[in-house]
């Protein structure tokens, strides 16, 4: 029997050994081995229980698949007559309007200014849009163009958003649209912003002989605010009705709702402080303004969410509700008028969307994290009186992605674990699979011998928290020995980065057979430990997430794996900011840092973000000083490389040179690298230089040794 046995281990053992080793030149390149990997198809609902689908592993071929049998036969499918398909469509071409109807193209607007955000009614017998700073329409009955607004300047903005409502409230996907049809398309909601009072902030371009300034009002922490105010007006011009609000005080609008009939519009208001929401119904007739919902929190409520939070059903007589306010995103049904019905869902975990509403079963399909695992997101049904709560996702996976299908019947999830790789499944609406669409896992790659990676949890210091970090392993690990550690992070509140999902790439790979530990780390605040765990950020940015980082870093000391003298830190924006202060608060621990486009200093930051987790300086000194990079400039050691473009709208290339001119004072050595006419982020070739600039540094300071030929783009 013993004979046995150790036959099976020296066989188990030839196995492994046998195991192919990746191609270095293929992994320097950045490029997946053949057979390795492969890619997911295209799938789009189509009418029936039908999926379009397109195999891109098998030459882009198309497919359908009839859910009712689980047959795939060749062909195509036509897209579900439940998702709107629209047969006009609009674009801005040199700055003009043109509209496509079929083969047939036709130019609406032909004058030098710059129409954006053309929109059409929901009749799509108008199409709306802004140039310069003034509400437009165009009817495509009579062919005419009708200004709405008369009084946009430079900085008195109609229909189009400010510099701050665009970056932190709406979203950068609205693409600076203020205005919203109402459903009857008899009317157009809009904002007008003056940003008269707002201090100008320069960025300076050197090109030409001369360079140029380029100006924009960008409001600081403490900063006077753009007034804004809200505005009802009809498609075919006149007078515009002004909402009852006044745009004198201290506040921000999220993303407002028109009612289903058209009758009012829900608009979102939430005061400087950020801790006092109020959902008001706004009459389009005379401006009169109903509250309808009320919220307040100790630490502050998050407005850009605006529009996840309120769900209007059809027959005007309820509407669903997403809040934070027990320290858990949850969803409550409430009536038009305010009143709270019921709770639809309760309990410690985070929901992230709700994807659908099937009124007429009174059912919510949501997405969420947290009833299984922080790390992972499910899919969920539930009724809207809150019973029969199921979990309609399968196994240890992360479902990062659903696509429901129009009629409720279907979903399809887009799945892996940190040991399984992506697969895509076709589930139905009880929580049965249907049909497995593939994996990216190819013929190959089981044979080759890849570097482990796992998601652990460690206690944060305080015991309050199991702190997750997923981890790779450099290859063939060798017992006693300590290397280098290379950690990536974002930071921000509520912006994790640590998920249970498959992570293998050609660059990891390589970094593992360097000899590289590779992590990635999230702290409390992170979004694992719900609105319980954020709110730790309340006046009192960076210290949290250092402290956990700190926890979670000398956990891999503590093991013996982790080298203390290469402990290396890098990130981008929020993650910048993490950077420098983890070079500076946190020098006793981390050794090495690379920061792009970082917060130094969040008086320099811009007034609507900074200001929902630290309220003004003013009310909060002590706070901004303790989270200042600058204030810790002292403690500095080690080597941070900074990075920055010189043309960044968003974090001000002025918090790196404050940051250096301190650095400099206190006679500190770090790195320095600018792009000039880069905004917050670079593409092509100086995308590919800061790639380069990076590799350079791990090479130099972690592993020690020139850079691989081959490695650099």
């Amino acid at each position: 029997m013993k004979k046995v046995i150790a036959l099976l281990l020296l066989s188990n053992a030839f196995a492994v050994a046998q195991k192919k080793e990746f191609d270095a030149k293929e992994l320097k390149a950045d490029r997946t081995p053949k057979n390795f990997q492969q890619p997911l198809p295209l799938v789009q609902w189509a009418d029936g229980d039908k999926l379009s689908v397109v195999q891109r592993s098998a030459g882009n071929k198309s497919f359908v698949l009839d859910l009712t049998i689980g047959n795939l036969t060749e062909g195509t499918a036509t897209v579900s007559s439940k998702i709107p398909q629209p047969r006009l469509s609009v674009q801005v071409k040199d700055n003009d309007i043109f509209l496509k109807d079929g083969k047939t193209e036709k130019q609406l607007t032909k004058d030098a200014a710059e129409e954006k955000n053309p929109t059409f009614s929901p009749d799509s017998s108008f199409i709306a849009y802004t140039k310069d700073n003034n509400l437009f329409t165009y009817n495509l009955k009579t062919n005419k163009e009708v200004k709405l607004t008369t009084d946009g300047t430079k900085t008195t903005l109609n229909g189009y958003a400010t510099w701050v409502y665009w970056e932190e409230i709406f979203g950068r996907a609205t693409r600076f649209r203020a205005f919203w049809w109402s459903p009857d398309s008899k009317k157009l909601a809009y904002m007008r912003f003056d940003e008269s009072k707002i201090q100008m902030f320069p960025l300076y371009n050197s090109e030409g002989q001369h360079g140029f300034i380029e100006e924009t009002r960008y409001p600081k922490s403490g900063d006077p605010n753009p007034e804004a105010k809200i505005g009802f007006v009809s498609p075919t011009g006149g007078k515009t009705v002004w909402a009852d609000f006044n745009e004198k005080d201290e506040q921000y609008f999220g993303w407002p709702e028109w009612l289903l009939d058209g009758s009012g519009l829900m608009v979102q208001w939430i005061n400087r402080g950020n801790d006092n929401l109020k959902i008001y119904n706004v009459s389009p007739a005379n401006g009169s303004k109903k509250e309808v919902y009320a919220e307040t929190q100790k630490a502050w409520i998050d407005i850009d969410d605006a529009d996840n939070r309120l769900t209007l059903l059809d027959g005007n007589k309820e509407m669903i509700i997403l809040s934070d306010k027990t320290g858990w995103k949850q969803l409550y049904l409430y009536g038009i008028d305010g009143k709270l019905k019921n709770n639809i869902t309760n309990g410690k975990f985070t929901i992230k969307s709700v994807e659908g509403i099937d009124q007429k079963n009174r059912v919510v399909y949501f997405h969420a994290r947290g009833l299984e695992n922080s790390a992972r997101f499910d899919f969920y049904r539930v009724d809207f009186d809150g019973k029969n709560l199921k979990r309609l996702t399968f196994g240890d996976f992360n479902h990062r992605f659903i696509q429901l299908s129009p009629d409720f019947k279907y979903f399809i999830t887009t799945y892996s674990s940190i040991t399984a790789p992506t697969s895509m499944a076709v589930v139905d609406n009880t929580g049965k699979i249907i049909k497995d669409l593939g994996s990216i896992k190819g013929t190959e790659m089981d044979s080759y011998n890849m570097a482990k990676s796992e998601l652990l949890r460690v206690k944060s210091d305080d015991g309050l928290f199991d702190l997750p970090m997923t981890i790779t392993y450099p290859q063939n690990m060798v017992a006693g020995k300590k290397y280098p550690v290379l950690i990536s992070i974002y930071g921000g509140p509520d912006a994790g980065t640590v998920f249970d999902q498959w992570l293998w790439s050609p660059r990891t790979q390589w970094y593992a057979q360097e000899g590289l530990i590779q992590v990635s780390l999230d702290h409390r605040a992170s979004g694992h430990f719900g609105k319980e765990g954020v709110a730790y950020m309340h006046r009192n940015l960076g210290y949290w997430e250092m402290k956990d980082y700190i926890t979670l870093v000398k956990s891999l000391i503590d093991k013996g794996i982790a080298d203390p003298t290469k402990i290396c830190i890098t990130g981008f924006s929020y993650g910048g900011y993490m950077s420098c202060y983890a070079l500076t608060y946190g020098s006793d621990v981390f050794t090495h840092g690379m920061a792009g486009g970082s917060v130094t200093d969040w008086g320099l930051y811009d007034s609507a973000y900074t200001e929902r987790f630290m309220d003004t300086p003013a009310e909060n000194p002590e706070g901004y000083k303790s989270s200042s990079v600058m204030t810790h400039v002292p403690k500095y050691k080690g080597m941070l490389q900074i990075v920055h473009g010189t043309m960044d709208d968003n974090v001000h290339m002025q918090n790196s040179i404050q940051l250096i001119d301190k650095l400099e004072e206190n006679k500190k050595d770090f790195e320095f690298m600018l792009y000039p006419g880069g905004r917050h982020g670079w593409r092509g070739n100086k995308g590919q230089h800061f790639d380069n600039l990076k590799t350079k540094f791990i090479y130099r300071y972690l592993v020690e040794k020139p850079v691989p030929e081959g490695l650099l783009k």
